[in-house]
């Protein structure tokens, strides 16, 4: 299987799996020789993490922002906003899906690239799907950077973000934290 990675400025879109759709987030995935390897395998019902991540646009730039993606039948899945500014009204929301498959994981297990694909579709009437690539480089069985693309029209948008994985009680932290308000 593969990872599923979709983005379009902090987007995340919809991955349909089977007979069921799911709004999913996820990272692609690649590794290096630096990565520790360990005769343990990952557990594969981590939390992915993928930290915001900017490019520059036209007069401003835009900031993806992935939430907590949680892995259901080899699928990353979460929600995601693209922030541009100064042009506000192209802000984004949605969900994102990324397939990963017990083989990718194993691969970065190891401390190899794994190349990933997936999906982002936007919030509301008409929802847009986009797809994503990606490829992600673990540094160690926990972390690592991922190098996502997908088209915006006709202009190539390439985030750059780090990711790790984390135990499941992250997310419940995450997303109280996602719901303070400043």
């Amino acid at each position: 299987m593969k990872i599923l990675p979709t983005l379009v400025i902090v987007m995340l879109s919809v991955v349909c799996v089977g007979t069921g759709c799911q709004s999913p987030k996820a990272i692609a995935s690649s590794g290096n020789n630096a990565a520790r390897t360990s005769g343990n395998p990952a557990p594969t019902d981590r939390i992915l993490v993928i930290d915001p991540s900017s490019m520059p646009i036209a007069g401003g730039k835009a900031t993806l922002i992935i939430g907590a993606l949680q892995r259901m039948k080899g699928v990353y899945a979460g929600d995601y906003k693209i922030k541009v500014f100064p042009y506000f009204s192209k802000n984004e929301k949605g969900t994102l899906a990324i397939v990963v498959s017990d083989e990718s994981l194993a691969k970065l297990n190891q401390g190899k690239v794994a190349a990933i694909i997936g999906t982002a579709t936007t919030n509301g009437k008409g929802g847009h799907s986009r797809h994503i690539d990606a490829t992600a480089t673990p540094i160690n069985i926990n972390r690592g950077a991922l190098k996502l693309w997908f088209m915006a029209g006709n202009r190539k948008m390439i985030f750059a973000p780090t990711y790790h994985f984390a135990g499941k009680e992250t997310a419940v932290v995450l997303a109280q934290a996602n719901e303070i308000k400043p």
